[in-house]
């Protein structure tokens, strides 16, 4: 079974989905650090949602907004005459719904962290809100964005019930390694599957370690 498509696919994923995310997530972690909008609460549980809900009930849901018959759906599909459900593409909105929160929680994190004493003594000096966002805020809390980044790609790579939910199992277009195991398991190939988990075993080892140490120096460092 070759087993390069599904890895390239995955990797492909992970790095759209994280790029993406981290875009998006950066200005909505610090509107709801500093937002006092009566419509925090009403965002920060649609944005931690896909942590307790089931992928499958998040997939089905997923699969039924974005089919030809639906409006989202069917505006692409006139436009590009082509899918959104069994496509990269649905894949990749997907993995942007179900990573949310592995996103934003960091750095909403980071950016509480953040003095409030600092960033008034960049307004007093003169500083626009949005220039001590970039100057004092987003260095301050640089920690957060790399362990957003870090956590977004491991959880894509490692993401099964709602890509298969939403993307099915085609070989090459839609068939990631979660999937490439489930396949293997279910046509006895156990070799395969061995060493895809194995190695998704060892990449989430690393990764966690990663963001622990990382930040374990950076506490240090504050210290």
């Amino acid at each position: 079974m070759t087993v390069w498509p599904a890895i390239w696919l995955t990797v492909k994923l992970a790095f759209v989905t994280t790029a993406i995310l981290l875009a998006v997530s950066l200005p909505l972690a610090w509107w709801l650090t500093t937002t006092k909008s009566r419509l925090r609460p009403v965002i920060e549980t649609i944005t931690t949602l896909p942590l307790v809900l089931p992928p499958t009930v998040l997939g089905f849901y997923l699969l039924i907004l974005l089919s030809p018959t639906a409006p989202l759906g069917g505006l692409w599909f006139r436009i590009t005459g082509d899918t959104l459900t069994f496509s990269f593409t649905g894949l990749v909105i997907a993995s942007l719904v179900y990573s949310l929160p592995f996103a934003v929680q960091p750095l909403q994190t980071a950016f509480a962290a953040v003095p409030r004493g600092a960033l008034d003594a960049a307004r007093t000096l003169g500083a626009t809100p949005r220039d001590a966002f970039v100057t004092v805020s987003l260095p301050l809390a640089r920690r957060g964005f790399l362990t957003a980044a870090v956590l977004t790609f491991a959880h894509t790579v490692g993401e099964f019930g709602v890509v298969l939910m939403v993307g099915g199992n085609i070989p090459g277009r839609t068939r990631v390694i979660s999937i490439e195991i489930f396949t293997a398991v279910e046509t006895l190939d156990y070799a395969t599957a061995h060493v895809l988990s194995l190695g998704l075993l060892a990449f989430s080892f690393c990764v966690l370690m990663l963001v622990y140490v990382f930040n374990r120096r950076g506490s240090v460092r504050v210290a």
